[in-house]
């Protein structure tokens, strides 16, 4: 990776016309199953649809960083200079050769950057779905805040797959590339349930409070993973063989610095077990509140019911992958299905927390639904 620039925009517009290309292709799609519905179901299809392919995004960027190919590619946006590995297979083969268990790999090349292209993409459709809500504001009778904040954010996540790259993977970033893709995806299905509809619900405050629980366990989660502190724990409920083992929360949670190293030398052994200790512990409180609302919801209709299931299931998913991942060494399909389990939490709380009362006055207008194309 030496003599690589950081930042070498030169590709920029190629992969400009590759999202165009990719977003063209499913918007496409999209519009060909939607074309004979109302305006309100083309929205909702379109809104939906994002949600589909920011979720995927966030997933195979799990398989990014748990594939080590993070740096596949040691530049940005493209993959030394070029927009695809197929043009840079020289330069690729060159670090591949110098170092054949190090970053750079054709595999890892093309996973790198199949990662920023589907990122590009999710760009692309975030700005289209803007675009479309923002034209339909009077007959939706609002402003799509939730779709605004949702494409001004994604400027600050493609800022922070950015330096990802050009800070080597420093841990505070990767973490909150990972959160921020979180939050891009709460923002998208705000949106979507506001085109939605859906009816009130009394527990959308408790929905809400345990969402924020699920977010900052999600920020932990990502910590962990980013400074690989998975296998600091041998064993479950023990760790190492202890209840309690010895650990340094200090060194563990300094946020500012380097990947593998600490203001005294090398992060410590026992600074990957603290890291590890405090997600298994809000874990623990994480699922007690997740037991709680869903009980509260099975209280309620036939819809609660069913989404207080998906909770539970969605819970044992978690537990099962996170199990998984400590007892047999970090297997990649249980840390994959941990981040998709992740998601799908974060998606579902954030639908039941915007089911709060509203207005009379903020009813969709009749029109807008009986209308046809």
């Amino acid at each position: 990776m030496n003599g690589t620039a950081a930042v070498d925009m030169a590709p920029a517009l190629e992969l400009l016309g590759i999202a165009t290309l990719l977003a063209a292709t499913v918007l496409a799609l999209w519009w060909w199953r939607a074309r004979r519905t109302t305006p309100l179901a083309r929205y909702v299809a379109l809104a939906a649809l994002t949600v589909f392919v920011t979720a995927d995004l966030i997933v195979f960027g799990s398989f990014t960083r748990l594939t080590d190919s993070g740096l596949g590619c040691p530049d940005w946006p493209g993959c030394y200079g070029q927009s695809n590995p197929l043009a840079a297979s020289a330069q690729i083969g060159h670090a591949e050769r110098a170092l054949p268990s190090g970053p750079v790999t054709v595999s890892k090349a093309w996973i790198e950057m199949i990662h920023r292209y589907l990122a590009m993409t999710v760009g692309a459709l975030i700005l289209v779905l803007t675009i479309a809500l923002w034209r339909a504001r009077a007959t939706l009778g609002r402003v799509p805040w939730w779709a605004t904040a949702a494409l001004l954010w994604v400027v600050v996540q493609g800022l922070f797959g950015k330096y990802t790259v050009t800070l080597r993977l420093y841990p505070a970033v990767v973490t909150a590339h990972l959160l921020g893709g979180m939050v891009l995806l709460a923002l998208l299905v705000a949106q979507l349930q506001s085109l939605r509809r859906a009816p009130t619900l009394p527990a959308a405050r408790a929905a809400a409070a345990v969402l924020a629980l699920v977010v900052v366990q999600i920020a932990l989660g990502g910590w962990v993973s980013s400074n690989y502190a998975v296998l600091a724990c041998r064993g479950f409920p023990q760790c190492n063989g202890q209840w309690w083992p010895e650990a340094d929360f200090a060194q563990g949670f300094t946020l500012l610095r380097q990947l593998g190293h600490s203001a005294q030398g090398y992060v410590e052994f026992n600074a990957l077990v603290a890291i590890q200790q405090v997600h298994r512990i809000a874990a623990l409180l994480v699922a007690l509140a997740l037991i709680a609302l869903a009980m509260r919801l099975r209280r309620g209709g036939h819809a609660e019911r069913r989404t207080a299931v998906w909770l539970l299931s969605l819970l044992a998913l978690q537990v099962a992958s996170g199990l998984s991942n400590v007892l047999l060494d970090w297997p990649l399909l249980a840390a994959l299905l941990h981040t998709a389990g992740a998601a799908a939490l974060v998606a579902v709380l954030t639908s039941l927390a915007c089911r709060r009362a509203r207005p009379a006055a903020d009813a969709l207008p009749a029109a807008l639904q009986h209308h046809r194309a």
